[in-house]
């Protein structure tokens, strides 16, 4: 728990970022909470990130170098408990044993029927943990999804302190690309209520806002936030010298759509055609998922070309990304896709980009992604059927000699996408004190609920 009002200036504005995904937590979403924290506080906002107590989680690391970063940074948190944590027992501590083990079998299983959200335990413990709070220490309230219980802790935190909340949506709720079933009507009910109560929404990526948009009319409440790179972070990563051509492909896969097959059947091709004798190509896998990886390089018959690294800490992930002559993003194999499909834009397209390394896209036609590599001049998108195309690519990279990283505009770089959070959040912030102002001069909330809607959020165009 923080002590407020001690260290914080009266004239600086005050988020509170409900971030469960936060630094030293090992996951990409850090990415993102961490660099909206970061780059807020240095365009003059306190905050303060609500978040589990890294104690709870299994997989942390940096734990004091990332509380001497808060502290340069000026950056309070509030660490939470977090109850249930069987339902999620793969990423945070829980009791062990044979009767827990099937105990967290039958509560993951009953979660899942029910499209409970695994993260449901932590709302009651993050609503205790932020008892202390009054409304002048908050401004803005900022939640950040998934997981898409944060945003239910937003509004009632919004409701206790009197507070504007706004949500930032890194994945789709109710109509998730990955999804193997329709969202249930109750979900979208408590969506569609949870987006009424808020004064702006964020999300990644332009065909994930227009699938928000046509589902529940956002209209100017809607701004595209995307992900992005720090500087900070990339401009010491060193490359790792690779004595060959090194496609890398960091992360995760989520078959039938995200495989790694087409440049499994690239590589079969170029071996079985001669084309790499001149420039010989072999696949790094860095990542958890290497029993993937393994079954489609045997099916191809490639695993000659390729080596599996396992799970590795970021900062070796990056450098791979960094030496590699390519970097593969896979959003799906498909030939077409669907809009939630098209609006897949993952955070390996930004490391990339920041460390200046060419990227092959795999993806259906129309994808946002594509726009940001081709439009960059980084790289190429390719279906996931287009295997010679894919192949063509590769020979084409091997004929290119070795050159620095490529210089990129910083449009995607989080100084300037934090300048465009910080215009919403200040908006927000504008729009309640006025709204609060129209009730001291006597006029009722009815009153208030109808100010045109062109005033609810900064109406800043997207970044694509």
């Amino acid at each position: 728990m923080v002590a407020f009002g001690s260290a914080r200036s009266v004239t600086r504005p005050k988020l509170l970022f409900l971030a469960w995904y936060f630094p030293p937590v090992i996951g990409v979403p850090c990415v993102r909470t961490w660099s909206i924290s970061k780059y807020a506080a240095r365009l003059g906002w306190d905050v303060t990130v609500v978040t589990p107590d890294p104690s709870l989680w299994r997989h942390v690391e940096n734990i004091k170098e990332i509380e001497k970063k808060l502290r340069v940074e000026g950056i309070q948190r509030i660490l939470t408990g977090h109850r249930r944590r069987r339902l999620i027992s793969e990423l945070m501590k829980c009791n062990t044993g044979h009767v827990a083990t099937l105990f967290e079998k039958f509560s993951r299983r009953l979660a899942s029927i029910t499209d409970v959200d695994g993260c449901i335990g932590w709302i009651k413990s993050a609503e205790q943990a932020c008892a202390a709070l009054s409304p002048p220490d908050v401004d803005v309230i900022l939640a950040t999804g998934s997981p898409f219980s944060a945003f239910t802790l937003a509004q009632r935190l919004a409701k206790k302190l009197n507070r504007p909340y706004v949500l930032d949506y890194r994945d789709p709720w109710t109509e998730n690309p990955h999804s193997d079933r329709p969202a249930r009507s109750a979900a979208v009910q408590q969506e569609a209520t949870l987006l009424a109560g808020c004064r702006a929404v964020t999300v990644v990526s332009p065909s994930w806002g227009s699938l928000l948009d046509q589902r529940f009319s956002l209209g100017t409440k809607l701004n595209i936030v995307t992900n992005g790179y720090d500087p900070d972070d990339l401009q010491s990563v060193k490359p790792h010298e690779f004595d060959h051509r090194a496609i890398v492909y960091t992360g995760k896969f989520y078959p039938p759509k995200r495989v790694i097959s087409p440049v499994m059947a690239a590589l079969k091709r170029l071996k079985d055609t001669g084309a790499d004798r001149a420039h010989e190509w072999y696949f790094h896998y860095y990542g958890s998922e290497e029993n993937h990886v393994y079954e489609e390089a045997k099916r191809f018959d490639a695993m000659d070309r390729v080596v599996l690294h396992g799970s590795v800490p970021r900062t070796t992930a990056l450098s791979a990304v960094r030496g590699a002559s390519i970097a593969v993003v896979i959003t799906s194999v498909a030939e077409d896709g669907t809009l939630a499909d098209r609006g897949i834009v993952t955070g390996k397209v930004f490391e990339a980009l920041g460390l200046g390394t060419p990227i092959l896209l795999i993806a259906p036609p129309g994808n946002d992604a594509a726009a940001i590599v081709e439009g960059s001049g980084m790289g190429q998108r390719l279906a996931g059927t287009d295997i010679e195309g894919i192949t063509r690519f590769l020979m084409d990279q091997a004929a290119r000699p070795k050159s620095k990283p490529h210089k990129v505009a910083d449009s995607y770089s989080w100084p300037a996408l934090a300048r465009k959070l910080d215009s919403i959040l200040r908006h927000v912030m504008e729009r309640d004190s006025s709204d609060f102002q129209s009730l001291a001069n006597g006029h009722h909330w009815s009153s208030v609920n109808k100010i045109d809607r062109s005033d609810d959020t900064c109406p800043a165009k997207p970044l694509l």
